[in-house]
């Protein structure tokens, strides 16, 4: 028996079709993309020579555009003697028990053929950069073609975004506008501020990013260092990425291989509070001791002093400028193209719908390397390294912002050795 397949599908919203999952021996493929039936046309013609024994497709609907094409479609080749399986409907010419009634499947067909309208609505709006139904998110109202940023509650995300990237912690940002301008949120709701598309300037459908489409509230260049915060935060336990000492998550004990957290001890009566490091889950008899939490941080900070400079001078540096070069000979080749699409357009190589779709998908990838160039270093790690290598300069600091230094180039402290002669230990991010 010979069998043929139709394929009919939007490129805007979904995927081709993968027939090798339909379980069926095909003789041929007649292959249809939106908005054009070129090769249903075939098919009929096809047919009316020689006619296969079935039609396999996913839904009824794609042989039309309103009911009445569908139907006209399916008694043609139902006529000539051809059985018509739809695979996702349950639906088999010539008599098959599973079909549904006549008025149930032409409701069917109708309500398919109207989802298909709205995403392919959808799709459009997609590709034009218009912005979804529904309420604009926080931050934003609506346009009229595009989100407009809201001026009476964007300085609250404005003081959320400059305290996470002061201070790299979500919690305390969340606490910072709670304190400051009244506002509540959750941290789940906080970090959503920080990673959501949208707040960058980008529209989301499903799994795909539009770049570009309205002013952002969180610039690329910030947004670069907020996800590189977040990906250093994420080796750390969440209570200790917001807790406001600096050695916090950081240390570890290497006899029992257990965290250190920081306590605080007051004395009766006193204002004066003492800071100890202790293990959180010791398995050593006896149990090892705590440590003051002064004199872990200042040998910490004079373990940086001394090794960090021999750590970075060790290191072969990457080469930032050829990298940076080629990035941007990349986002320069790609908006050339971007460029020339009207122009192809008006010649009738590409038509309307072909070319928003090929414009969108360049745009996603320049702004993939976009975001790529921003996360390059901005500065040379040996410079760096010589600045944090100055006692004076941690000196100076505040605990959050040693907090945000430490994170930045260590990986983790560990206390070596018993409790009357201990050393310190660092492992680095590089």
């Amino acid at each position: 028996m010979r069998t043929v397949a139709y394929l009919y599908y939007d490129a805007a919203w979904e995927d081709r079709p993968d027939i090798s999952t339909w379980g069926w021996a095909l003789d041929a493929v007649y292959e249809d993309v939106e908005p054009r039936r070129s090769q249903l046309q075939s098919l009929l013609k096809d047919a009316a020579q020689s006619p296969p024994d079935r039609v396999v497709l996913r839904h009824l609907e794609e042989l039309g555009d309103s009911v009445d094409t569908v139907t006209q479609v399916l008694a043609q080749l139902e006529a000539l003697g051809v059985c018509v399986v739809a695979l996702e409907q349950s639906y088999q010419s010539q008599g098959s028990d599973i079909n549904p009634a006549p008025l149930e499947l032409l409701s069917e067909i109708q309500q398919q053929q109207r989802s298909r309208q709205i995403r392919q609505g959808h799709a459009s709006n997609r590709l034009k950069g218009l912005p979804p139904p529904g309420k604009a998110p926080y931050g934003y109202r609506r346009g009229r073609d595009r989100y407009v940023i809201d001026r009476s509650v964007s300085p609250i995300l404005r003081d959320f975004y400059d305290h996470f990237l002061i201070y790299g912690s979500v919690r305390g940002a969340v606490r910072h506008i709670a304190k400051k301008h009244g506002k509540k949120i959750s941290a789940s709701t906080g970090q959503r501020w920080l990673t959501h598309p949208v707040y960058r300037g980008d529209l989301v459908h499903k799994n795909a990013v539009v770049p570009d489409t309205h002013p952002p509230i969180l610039l690329r260049t910030e947004a670069a260092q907020v996800d590189r915060l977040l990906r250093r935060n994420r080796s750390i336990a969440p209570r200790a990425a917001s807790a406001p000492r600096s050695l916090s998550g950081l240390v570890t004990c290497a006899q029992c291989q257990s965290p250190m957290s920081v306590s605080r001890v007051t004395a009766h009566r006193q204002t004066y509070e003492y800071l100890y490091l202790r293990p959180t889950a010791c398995t050593q008899h006896p149990k090892c001791k705590a440590l003051l939490y002064d004199d872990v941080l200042e040998k910490t900070i004079e373990t940086i002093c001394q090794t960090l400079p021999q750590e970075v001078a060790g290191l072969t540096q990457l080469p930032l400028d050829q990298i940076t070069a080629g990035v941007m000979a990349a986002i320069a080749s790609k908006q050339k193209i971007v460029a020339q699409l009207p122009d192809l357009v008006a010649q009738q190589i590409l038509d309307d719908k072909t070319a928003d779709l090929r414009a969108y998908t360049l745009k996603t990838e320049i702004a993939e390397l976009q975001q790529k160039l921003a996360q390059l270093p901005p500065v040379n790690l040996l410079e760096t390294a010589q600045t944090v290598s100055i006692r004076q300069f941690w000196q100076d600091l505040s605990e959050p912002e040693r907090r945000f230094y430490f994170r930045e180039f260590i990986r983790s402290i560990e206390i070596v050795g018993d409790r009357s002669e201990w050393s310190i230990q660092l492992r680095f991010m590089f």
